[in-house]
């Protein structure tokens, strides 16, 4: 009852909606580094693997918000480099940004090592479902901190922050299907997602360096490189079907002027 006591007023209410927004927006970059990494797994699996991973986020983030004193102490400088303090959470998000850093960058590497006739020839390289599940848990934790330090600004009642969460993740998993088979499906769109993370990697690093970058300049910047790739999806997509129209003349398909 006393959980339930906490809805009973409007500004609950609305810190609830807006905090829920807040961790949908938090959560993209989660749910493209899933996508990323189930994409290794085998065509069968790969949902199982998108649920666990948000399972886990959602784990990740109700379980630090549950220990928030822990967190508090985070923050405390735990030792000093030039000048510069370093607390846990800077430890957490350097690391985490490396890891991103490299993740992403083997990714790119791969996807860009060979071309489209080997790729079909040489065998896919399948990674196993409990490393997968390993690589996800270990970066939620890093996407977790900067959810939950959202939520504590935010929010005073625990209650509203795991209700928030919850709904949250339960519509990431909801869209985390159709944005991984979409990944999946168009290769320049997760060459995009990779680079994507490279950047939150690199933002990663810089806020544990206590470099400050706002996060609305960067999701600003990606929303206006996925809305050019998908007019140029939509401009290849109209291209091919336009030559597939065309009149073949001697095997092959040839332009016809008035």
């Amino acid at each position: 009852m006393e959980f339930l006591q906490v809805f009973t007023t409007p500004e609950a209410w609305i810190a609830l909606a807006t905090l829920a927004m807040l961790e949908i927006v938090l959560g993209v970059d989660n749910i493209i580094f899933i996508s990323v990494l189930v994409d290794r797994l085998p065509p069968h699996q790969r949902q199982k693997g998108r649920m666990i991973g948000l399972g886990l986020a959602m784990g990740t983030r109700i379980l630090l918000l549950l220990s928030l004193s822990w967190m508090m102490g985070l923050v405390e400088p735990m030792f000093t480099i030039a000048g510069m303090g370093f607390s846990g959470r800077d430890l957490i998000l350097f690391f985490g940004g490396a890891f991103l850093l490299y993740k992403a960058s083997s990714e790119i590497k791969e996807l860009m090592g060979t071309s489209h006739e080997e790729k079909e020839d040489a065998p896919i390289k399948k990674a196993s479902f409990a490393m997968i599940m390993a690589q996800i848990a270990v970066i939620d934790i890093v996407f977790s901190l900067d959810s939950v330090i959202t939520a504590v600004g935010m929010v005073k009642e625990v209650e509203i922050m795991i209700v928030a969460i919850v709904i949250a993740v339960g519509v990431m998993m909801f869209a985390a299907k159709a944005i991984g088979d979409f990944v999946t499906e168009y290769p320049s769109i997760k060459m995009l997602a990779l680079c994507f993370l490279v950047i939150v990697g690199a933002v990663l690093i810089a806020e544990s360096l206590e470099i400050h970058i706002p996060k609305g300049y960067i999701y600003g910047a990606m929303a206006f490189s996925l809305i050019v790739e998908l007019f140029n999806i939509r401009m290849r997509k109209n291209h091919h079907m336009a030559v597939c129209d065309l009149p073949e003349v001697g095997g092959r398909h040839q332009n016809v002027t008035a």
